[in-house]
């Protein structure tokens, strides 16, 4: 049986920023599980046993070898993909960058890494990554 296919699945994402309050963003590849080509806030799926927070942190050193802290929840969101047949439920957190340099860890899953402006970003996002950006901006023009 396969989580996000066969029965809900889990997934956890990062809305990674640095110091120059640039995002953290990942193009799909030819191997992903989904929504292939598209530009996402990483991430991944969790474990069985797995806490979130830890999920989220092997998951973005494993395929980018980036070191993060967990900062706030930022939403959850459903991610469902009829035409794909998954159906994930993902909570996003706000993540900055405390370590490693960016990098393609598993090249068949990932295509391209890049830091954007969060009000410059691919207009080719993922779902997930569509609805995260909303209200990651709507987040930091109220602060500002």
């Amino acid at each position: 049986m396969q989580r996000g296919i066969d029965f809900i699945g889990v997934g956890v994402g990062a809305i990674i920023v640095n110091t120059r309050g640039r995002v953290f963003m990942a193009q799909r590849g030819p191997l992903a599980g989904n929504e292939r080509g598209l530009w996402e806030f990483p991430g991944g799926a969790v474990e069985f046993g797995e806490t979130l927070l830890a999920a989220l942190k092997r998951e973005i050193t494993e395929e980018y070898g980036l070191l993060i802290e967990v900062r706030d929840l930022l939403d959850v969101v459903d991610h469902i993909l009829p035409e794909e047949g998954q159906h994930w439920v993902s909570p996003t957190y706000v993540c900055a960058l405390i370590g490693g340099e960016a990098e393609i860890r598993e090249p068949g899953k990932c295509a391209a890494l890049a830091w954007f402006e969060p009000d410059d970003v691919p207009d080719s996002l993922t779902q997930i990554s569509r609805i995260n950006l909303q209200h990651y901006l709507e987040r930091i023009n109220v602060s500002a």
